[in-house]
Protein backbone atom coordinates (compact mmCIF):
# COMPACT_ATOMS: atom_id res chain seq x y z
CA UNK A 1 0.00 0.00 0.00
CA UNK A 2 2.70 2.39 0.35
CA UNK A 3 4.50 1.81 -2.36
CA UNK A 4 1.26 2.78 -4.36
CA UNK A 5 0.77 5.53 -2.37
CA UNK A 6 4.40 6.83 -3.05
CA UNK A 7 4.24 6.20 -6.64
CA UNK A 8 0.67 8.00 -7.07
CA UNK A 9 2.35 10.67 -5.09
CA UNK A 10 4.98 10.58 -7.62
CA UNK A 11 3.16 10.87 -10.95
CA UNK A 12 0.75 13.31 -9.55
CA UNK A 13 3.51 15.97 -8.72
CA UNK A 14 4.91 15.02 -12.18
CA UNK A 15 2.02 15.78 -13.82
CA UNK A 16 1.38 19.24 -12.08
CA UNK A 17 4.14 20.50 -13.47
CA UNK A 18 6.72 19.92 -10.61
CA UNK A 19 10.43 19.62 -11.81
CA UNK A 20 11.47 15.72 -11.74
CA UNK A 21 14.06 16.19 -9.33
CA UNK A 22 11.88 17.99 -6.68
CA UNK A 23 9.15 15.52 -7.33
CA UNK A 24 11.14 12.35 -7.04
CA UNK A 25 12.72 13.59 -3.83
CA UNK A 26 9.68 14.66 -2.40
CA UNK A 27 8.08 11.10 -2.77
CA UNK A 28 11.13 9.45 -2.00
CA UNK A 29 10.96 11.24 1.93
CA UNK A 30 7.13 10.21 1.67
CA UNK A 31 7.72 7.03 1.00
CA UNK A 32 10.27 6.87 3.92
CA UNK A 33 8.38 8.30 6.58
CA UNK A 34 4.89 6.16 6.09
CA UNK A 35 7.23 3.15 6.53
CA UNK A 36 9.38 4.07 9.36
CA UNK A 37 8.21 7.27 9.57
CA UNK A 38 11.16 9.94 10.41
CA UNK A 39 13.49 7.43 12.04
CA UNK A 40 13.77 6.16 8.02
CA UNK A 41 15.41 9.59 7.47
CA UNK A 42 18.62 8.83 9.51
CA UNK A 43 20.11 6.83 6.41
CA UNK A 44 19.93 9.90 4.36
CA UNK A 45 23.43 11.04 4.88
CA UNK A 46 24.73 7.45 4.02
CA UNK A 47 22.70 6.87 0.82
CA UNK A 48 23.78 10.69 -0.05
CA UNK A 49 27.48 9.62 0.25
CA UNK A 50 27.06 6.55 -1.73
CA UNK A 51 25.49 8.11 -4.58
CA UNK A 52 28.07 11.05 -4.91
CA UNK A 53 31.26 9.06 -3.56
CA UNK A 54 31.64 7.55 -7.18
CA UNK A 55 34.23 7.28 -9.37
CA UNK A 56 31.78 5.90 -12.50
CA UNK A 57 29.49 9.19 -11.98
CA UNK A 58 32.96 11.28 -12.52
CA UNK A 59 33.01 10.13 -16.22
CA UNK A 60 29.68 12.59 -16.52
CA UNK A 61 31.39 15.66 -16.47
CA UNK A 62 34.28 14.73 -18.31
CA UNK A 63 32.20 13.37 -21.27
CA UNK A 64 30.07 16.69 -21.09
CA UNK A 65 33.10 18.61 -21.48
CA UNK A 66 34.39 17.24 -24.33
CA UNK A 67 31.69 17.89 -26.02
CA UNK A 68 30.73 21.20 -24.97
CA UNK A 69 34.55 22.17 -26.72
CA UNK A 70 33.95 20.78 -29.79
CA UNK A 71 30.25 22.00 -29.91
CA UNK A 72 31.32 25.33 -28.56
CA UNK A 73 34.58 25.98 -30.81
CA UNK A 74 32.26 25.63 -33.77
CA UNK A 75 33.95 21.89 -35.09
CA UNK A 76 30.35 20.19 -35.42
CA UNK A 77 29.79 21.90 -38.86
CA UNK A 78 33.31 21.48 -39.86
CA UNK A 79 32.26 17.12 -38.97
CA UNK A 80 29.46 18.11 -41.05
CA UNK A 81 31.01 19.66 -44.02
CA UNK A 82 33.28 17.00 -44.00
CA UNK A 83 30.65 14.12 -44.65
CA UNK A 84 28.85 15.82 -46.78
CA UNK A 85 30.54 15.50 -50.27
CA UNK A 86 30.76 11.55 -49.60
CA UNK A 87 26.51 11.64 -49.50
CA UNK A 88 25.69 14.10 -52.10
CA UNK A 89 25.23 11.61 -55.05
CA UNK A 90 23.29 8.68 -52.64
CA UNK A 91 19.45 8.32 -52.85
CA UNK A 92 18.69 11.02 -49.97
CA UNK A 93 21.68 13.22 -50.86
CA UNK A 94 22.35 15.13 -47.57
CA UNK A 95 19.63 13.80 -45.44
CA UNK A 96 22.74 10.75 -45.00
CA UNK A 97 24.59 13.64 -43.53
CA UNK A 98 22.04 14.18 -40.94
CA UNK A 99 22.32 10.53 -39.94
CA UNK A 100 26.03 9.48 -40.60
CA UNK A 101 27.06 13.02 -39.06
CA UNK A 102 24.47 12.16 -35.81
CA UNK A 103 26.21 8.86 -35.48
CA UNK A 104 29.61 10.49 -35.38
CA UNK A 105 29.18 13.60 -33.32
CA UNK A 106 27.10 10.81 -30.64
CA UNK A 107 30.71 9.13 -30.39
CA UNK A 108 31.72 12.17 -28.62
CA UNK A 109 28.81 13.61 -27.28
CA UNK A 110 27.72 11.23 -24.96
CA UNK A 111 24.28 12.65 -24.91
CA UNK A 112 21.12 13.17 -27.54
CA UNK A 113 20.44 17.02 -26.96
CA UNK A 114 24.23 17.99 -27.89
CA UNK A 115 23.69 15.87 -30.80
CA UNK A 116 20.88 16.82 -32.07
CA UNK A 117 21.68 20.36 -31.56
CA UNK A 118 25.20 20.32 -33.06
CA UNK A 119 23.68 18.88 -36.84
CA UNK A 120 20.48 20.48 -36.60
CA UNK A 121 22.22 23.98 -36.49
CA UNK A 122 24.28 23.51 -39.06
CA UNK A 123 21.95 21.22 -41.42
CA UNK A 124 18.61 22.72 -40.85
CA UNK A 125 19.16 26.27 -42.70
CA UNK A 126 22.29 24.62 -45.47
CA UNK A 127 19.30 21.63 -46.60
CA UNK A 128 16.57 23.95 -46.35
CA UNK A 129 17.97 26.66 -48.50
CA UNK A 130 19.09 24.12 -50.90
CA UNK A 131 15.15 22.56 -51.49
CA UNK A 132 15.09 20.20 -49.21
CA UNK A 133 11.53 19.39 -47.63
CA UNK A 134 11.95 20.27 -43.97
CA UNK A 135 9.53 17.57 -42.02
CA UNK A 136 12.22 14.75 -43.83
CA UNK A 137 15.15 17.21 -42.63
CA UNK A 138 13.74 17.59 -39.49
CA UNK A 139 12.83 14.01 -38.75
CA UNK A 140 16.45 13.00 -40.05
CA UNK A 141 17.97 15.22 -37.15
CA UNK A 142 15.60 14.11 -34.93
CA UNK A 143 16.39 10.63 -35.16
CA UNK A 144 20.16 10.73 -35.79
CA UNK A 145 19.83 12.53 -32.32
CA UNK A 146 18.48 9.83 -30.54
CA UNK A 147 21.79 7.99 -31.42
CA UNK A 148 23.61 10.10 -28.88
CA UNK A 149 22.70 7.82 -25.87
CA UNK A 150 22.91 4.95 -27.76
CA UNK A 151 26.64 5.00 -29.38
CA UNK A 152 29.14 4.82 -26.96
CA UNK A 153 30.06 7.00 -24.91
CA UNK A 154 26.48 7.49 -23.37
CA UNK A 155 25.88 9.35 -20.32
CA UNK A 156 22.15 7.32 -20.02
CA UNK A 157 24.63 4.13 -20.05
CA UNK A 158 26.94 5.32 -17.14
CA UNK A 159 23.67 6.42 -14.89
CA UNK A 160 21.91 2.84 -15.88
CA UNK A 161 25.51 1.07 -14.59
CA UNK A 162 25.35 3.17 -11.68
CA UNK A 163 22.15 1.82 -10.47
CA UNK A 164 22.76 -1.89 -11.39
CA UNK A 165 26.05 -2.08 -10.84
CA UNK A 166 26.99 -3.20 -14.21
CA UNK A 167 29.97 -3.15 -15.87
CA UNK A 168 30.20 0.13 -18.36
CA UNK A 169 33.12 -0.86 -20.66
CA UNK A 170 30.58 -3.71 -21.18
CA UNK A 171 28.03 -1.42 -21.84
CA UNK A 172 29.75 0.68 -24.25
CA UNK A 173 30.54 -2.67 -26.18
CA UNK A 174 27.50 -3.35 -26.41
CA UNK A 175 25.41 -0.04 -27.64
CA UNK A 176 27.97 0.15 -30.89
CA UNK A 177 26.86 -2.20 -33.29
CA UNK A 178 22.88 -1.61 -32.20
CA UNK A 179 23.94 2.27 -32.69
CA UNK A 180 25.06 1.83 -36.05
CA UNK A 181 22.61 -0.87 -37.60
CA UNK A 182 20.06 1.70 -36.06
CA UNK A 183 22.10 4.20 -38.29
CA UNK A 184 21.67 1.96 -41.22
CA UNK A 185 17.80 1.26 -40.80
CA UNK A 186 18.06 5.51 -40.75
CA UNK A 187 19.46 5.85 -43.98
CA UNK A 188 18.24 3.05 -45.53
CA UNK A 189 14.24 4.30 -44.84
CA UNK A 190 16.04 7.87 -46.42
CA UNK A 191 16.96 6.15 -49.20
CA UNK A 192 13.71 4.39 -50.23
CA UNK A 193 11.90 6.94 -49.59
CA UNK A 194 13.78 9.47 -51.17
CA UNK A 195 13.51 7.11 -54.78
CA UNK A 196 9.60 6.70 -54.35
CA UNK A 197 9.29 10.62 -54.15
CA UNK A 198 12.11 12.25 -55.62
CA UNK A 199 10.39 15.60 -55.27
CA UNK A 200 11.44 15.51 -51.37
CA UNK A 201 15.14 15.85 -52.38
CA UNK A 202 16.93 18.19 -54.86
CA UNK A 203 19.29 16.70 -57.36
CA UNK A 204 22.93 17.43 -56.55
CA UNK A 205 24.77 18.02 -59.93
CA UNK A 206 27.87 19.64 -58.16
CA UNK A 207 31.09 18.31 -59.93
CA UNK A 208 33.89 18.00 -57.50
CA UNK A 209 37.47 17.15 -57.63
CA UNK A 210 39.41 14.62 -55.68
CA UNK A 211 41.25 17.20 -53.96
CA UNK A 212 37.61 18.64 -52.76
CA UNK A 213 37.03 15.24 -51.40
CA UNK A 214 40.72 14.77 -49.65
CA UNK A 215 39.84 18.33 -48.23
CA UNK A 216 36.70 17.43 -46.42
CA UNK A 217 38.31 13.85 -45.41
CA UNK A 218 40.29 15.68 -43.52
CA UNK A 219 37.55 17.63 -41.64
CA UNK A 220 36.59 13.80 -40.18
CA UNK A 221 39.92 12.36 -39.84
CA UNK A 222 40.61 14.29 -36.33
CA UNK A 223 36.78 13.20 -34.91
CA UNK A 224 37.41 9.65 -35.66
CA UNK A 225 41.18 9.86 -34.34
CA UNK A 226 39.82 10.97 -31.28
CA UNK A 227 37.12 8.62 -31.32
CA UNK A 228 39.37 5.63 -31.58
CA UNK A 229 41.77 6.56 -29.08
CA UNK A 230 38.66 7.01 -26.27
CA UNK A 231 36.70 4.10 -27.70
CA UNK A 232 39.93 1.74 -28.13
CA UNK A 233 41.33 2.92 -25.05
CA UNK A 234 38.31 1.34 -22.81
CA UNK A 235 37.63 -1.71 -25.18
CA UNK A 236 41.13 -2.53 -24.73
CA UNK A 237 41.20 -2.58 -21.18
CA UNK A 238 44.38 0.24 -21.38
CA UNK A 239 41.61 2.94 -19.37
CA UNK A 240 38.31 3.03 -17.17
CA UNK A 241 35.56 5.39 -18.65
CA UNK A 242 36.36 7.85 -16.53
CA UNK A 243 39.90 7.73 -17.55
CA UNK A 244 39.18 7.83 -21.15
CA UNK A 245 36.71 10.53 -20.59
CA UNK A 246 39.70 12.76 -19.13
CA UNK A 247 41.96 11.32 -22.75
CA UNK A 248 38.90 13.04 -24.72
CA UNK A 249 39.12 16.41 -22.92
CA UNK A 250 42.76 16.94 -24.02
CA UNK A 251 42.05 15.63 -27.10
CA UNK A 252 38.80 18.03 -27.79
CA UNK A 253 41.39 20.92 -26.83
CA UNK A 254 43.91 19.51 -29.51
CA UNK A 255 41.44 19.70 -32.10
CA UNK A 256 40.00 22.80 -30.74
CA UNK A 257 43.58 24.00 -31.16
CA UNK A 258 45.02 22.80 -34.24
CA UNK A 259 41.70 24.38 -36.06
CA UNK A 260 42.49 27.43 -34.35
CA UNK A 261 39.13 27.47 -32.73
CA UNK A 262 40.10 27.71 -29.19
CA UNK A 263 39.91 30.77 -26.80
CA UNK A 264 39.58 31.10 -23.26
CA UNK A 265 36.27 32.16 -24.06
CA UNK A 266 35.59 29.37 -25.47
CA UNK A 267 36.71 26.97 -22.61
CA UNK A 268 35.03 29.26 -19.83
CA UNK A 269 31.45 28.85 -21.69
CA UNK A 270 32.38 25.01 -21.92
CA UNK A 271 33.00 24.86 -18.17
CA UNK A 272 30.62 26.95 -17.03
CA UNK A 273 27.78 24.52 -19.76
CA UNK A 274 29.22 21.24 -18.08
CA UNK A 275 29.07 22.45 -14.57
CA UNK A 276 25.07 23.61 -15.12
CA UNK A 277 24.61 20.33 -17.28
CA UNK A 278 26.38 17.94 -14.89
CA UNK A 279 24.67 19.36 -11.70
CA UNK A 280 21.37 18.97 -12.97
CA UNK A 281 22.26 15.01 -13.88
CA UNK A 282 23.86 14.33 -10.52
CA UNK A 283 21.43 15.71 -9.06
CA UNK A 284 18.76 13.29 -10.22
CA UNK A 285 20.99 10.65 -9.60
CA UNK A 286 21.36 11.78 -6.10
CA UNK A 287 17.65 11.84 -5.33
CA UNK A 288 16.98 8.87 -6.90
CA UNK A 289 19.33 6.82 -5.21
CA UNK A 290 16.99 8.22 -2.00
CA UNK A 291 14.04 6.80 -3.90
CA UNK A 292 15.66 3.55 -5.29
CA UNK A 293 16.66 3.25 -1.57
CA UNK A 294 13.29 3.53 -0.32
CA UNK A 295 11.93 0.85 -2.57
CA UNK A 296 14.77 -1.77 -1.42
CA UNK A 297 13.68 -0.84 1.86
CA UNK A 298 9.72 -1.71 1.17
CA UNK A 299 11.03 -5.18 -0.53
CA UNK A 300 8.62 -3.75 -3.55
CA UNK A 301 10.99 -5.74 -6.27
CA UNK A 302 10.15 -8.84 -4.18
CA UNK A 303 7.05 -8.58 -4.29
CA UNK A 304 6.63 -7.76 -8.31
CA UNK A 305 9.17 -11.07 -8.86
CA UNK A 306 6.24 -12.88 -6.44
CA UNK A 307 3.63 -11.34 -9.01
CA UNK A 308 5.51 -12.03 -11.98
CA UNK A 309 6.14 -15.60 -11.08
CA UNK A 310 2.45 -15.96 -10.12
CA UNK A 311 1.12 -14.57 -13.22
CA UNK A 312 3.37 -17.03 -15.27
CA UNK A 313 4.38 -14.02 -17.41
CA UNK A 314 7.04 -14.68 -20.14
CA UNK A 315 10.19 -12.42 -20.59
CA UNK A 316 8.50 -11.19 -24.46
CA UNK A 317 5.21 -10.14 -22.73
CA UNK A 318 7.02 -8.39 -19.85
CA UNK A 319 9.66 -6.35 -21.96
CA UNK A 320 6.17 -5.18 -24.13
CA UNK A 321 4.70 -3.75 -20.38
CA UNK A 322 7.79 -2.05 -19.98
CA UNK A 323 8.05 -0.93 -23.69
CA UNK A 324 4.41 0.77 -23.40
CA UNK A 325 5.56 2.17 -19.92
CA UNK A 326 8.16 3.86 -21.21
CA UNK A 327 6.47 5.00 -24.41
CA UNK A 328 3.59 6.69 -22.00
CA UNK A 329 5.93 8.16 -19.16
CA UNK A 330 8.48 9.46 -21.97
CA UNK A 331 5.37 12.22 -22.31
CA UNK A 332 5.57 13.85 -19.41
CA UNK A 333 9.20 12.90 -17.92
CA UNK A 334 12.63 13.16 -19.05
CA UNK A 335 14.50 10.01 -19.90
CA UNK A 336 17.13 9.98 -16.54
CA UNK A 337 13.83 9.79 -14.49
CA UNK A 338 12.36 7.15 -15.75
CA UNK A 339 15.69 4.87 -15.46
CA UNK A 340 16.09 6.35 -12.02
CA UNK A 341 12.72 5.61 -10.85
CA UNK A 342 11.71 2.09 -13.00
CA UNK A 343 15.20 0.51 -12.77
CA UNK A 344 15.66 -0.58 -9.61
CA UNK A 345 12.52 -1.85 -9.06
CA UNK A 346 12.20 -4.20 -11.93
CA UNK A 347 15.68 -5.09 -12.21
CA UNK A 348 14.83 -8.26 -8.86
CA UNK A 349 12.10 -9.38 -12.00
CA UNK A 350 15.04 -9.14 -14.57
CA UNK A 351 17.28 -11.48 -12.68
CA UNK A 352 14.77 -14.27 -11.84
CA UNK A 353 13.86 -14.53 -15.59
CA UNK A 354 17.63 -14.64 -16.52
CA UNK A 355 17.95 -11.66 -18.58
CA UNK A 356 21.50 -10.17 -19.46
CA UNK A 357 21.60 -6.70 -17.73
CA UNK A 358 23.82 -5.56 -20.32
CA UNK A 359 21.57 -6.64 -23.00
CA UNK A 360 18.47 -5.13 -20.81
CA UNK A 361 21.00 -1.85 -20.48
CA UNK A 362 20.55 -1.35 -24.32
CA UNK A 363 17.34 -2.09 -24.61
CA UNK A 364 16.22 0.45 -21.96
CA UNK A 365 18.57 3.17 -23.89
CA UNK A 366 16.21 2.30 -26.86
CA UNK A 367 13.19 2.75 -25.12
CA UNK A 368 14.27 6.74 -23.45
CA UNK A 369 15.11 7.59 -27.10
CA UNK A 370 11.33 6.62 -27.92
CA UNK A 371 10.83 9.03 -24.80
CA UNK A 372 12.91 11.86 -26.28
CA UNK A 373 10.62 11.52 -29.65
CA UNK A 374 7.35 11.43 -27.64
CA UNK A 375 5.54 14.71 -27.18
CA UNK A 376 4.69 16.81 -25.35
CA UNK A 377 7.90 16.45 -23.59
CA UNK A 378 10.35 15.18 -26.10
CA UNK A 379 13.51 17.03 -25.76
CA UNK A 380 14.74 15.89 -29.07
CA UNK A 381 11.79 17.86 -30.69
CA UNK A 382 12.27 20.77 -29.39
CA UNK A 383 15.78 20.80 -29.88
CA UNK A 384 15.71 20.38 -33.52
CA UNK A 385 12.90 22.89 -33.85
CA UNK A 386 15.01 25.66 -32.20
CA UNK A 387 17.29 25.51 -34.51
CA UNK A 388 15.75 27.09 -37.66
CA UNK A 389 12.65 29.86 -36.74
CA UNK A 390 10.94 28.62 -39.65
CA UNK A 391 10.60 25.24 -38.21
CA UNK A 392 7.43 24.51 -35.74
CA UNK A 393 7.72 21.73 -33.56
CA UNK A 394 4.60 20.39 -35.63
CA UNK A 395 6.80 19.73 -38.13
CA UNK A 396 9.74 17.98 -36.41
CA UNK A 397 6.73 15.57 -34.86
CA UNK A 398 5.52 14.49 -38.29
CA UNK A 399 9.24 14.22 -39.73
CA UNK A 400 10.29 11.91 -37.02
CA UNK A 401 6.84 9.46 -36.83
CA UNK A 402 8.34 7.23 -39.53
CA UNK A 403 11.75 7.03 -37.53
CA UNK A 404 10.07 6.28 -34.28
CA UNK A 405 8.05 3.23 -35.87
CA UNK A 406 11.76 2.04 -36.88
CA UNK A 407 12.62 2.19 -33.35
CA UNK A 408 9.50 0.49 -32.54
CA UNK A 409 10.47 -2.39 -35.17
CA UNK A 410 14.38 -2.15 -33.94
CA UNK A 411 13.32 -2.81 -30.43
CA UNK A 412 11.48 -5.75 -31.17
CA UNK A 413 14.25 -7.33 -33.39
CA UNK A 414 16.65 -7.23 -30.55
CA UNK A 415 14.23 -8.76 -28.46
CA UNK A 416 14.29 -12.10 -30.91
CA UNK A 417 18.05 -11.76 -31.95
CA UNK A 418 19.99 -10.68 -28.39
CA UNK A 419 23.10 -11.29 -29.92
CA UNK A 420 22.88 -8.37 -31.93
CA UNK A 421 23.95 -6.15 -28.54
CA UNK A 422 25.76 -8.90 -27.01
CA UNK A 423 28.10 -10.21 -29.81
CA UNK A 424 30.83 -6.86 -29.24
CA UNK A 425 31.11 -7.30 -25.37
CA UNK A 426 31.32 -11.01 -24.93
CA UNK A 427 33.97 -10.74 -28.07
CA UNK A 428 35.44 -8.09 -26.40
CA UNK A 429 35.80 -9.05 -22.52
CA UNK A 430 34.48 -12.57 -22.62
CA UNK A 431 31.06 -14.02 -21.33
Amino acid sequence: MDAIIAFSVLLLLILGGLWVHFAVGAAALGYLWLMKGFAGWNALGMVSWGASNSFTLAAIPLFILMAEILLGSGLSGRLYNGIAPFMRRLPGGLLHTNIIGSGIFAAVAGGSAPTASAMSTVALPALSARGYQKRIIAGSLAAGGTLGILIPPSITMIIYATFTETSIAKLFAAGLVPGILLAGCYSLFIAARSLLNPSLVPRDTTQLRLSDYLKAALDVVPFMILISFVLGSIYSGIATPTEAGAVGVVGAVVIAAAYRRLSLSILRKAISRTLVMSGNVLFIVFISMIFAYATALSGVGEDLVSWVSEADMSPFAFLMILLVTFAILGCFMEGLGMIAIIVPVIFPVLMAMNIDPVWFGVFVVILVELGQLTPPLGIILFVVASSDPTVKVEDVVMGVLPFFLIILAFLVLLIWFPDIALWLPTTTFGG
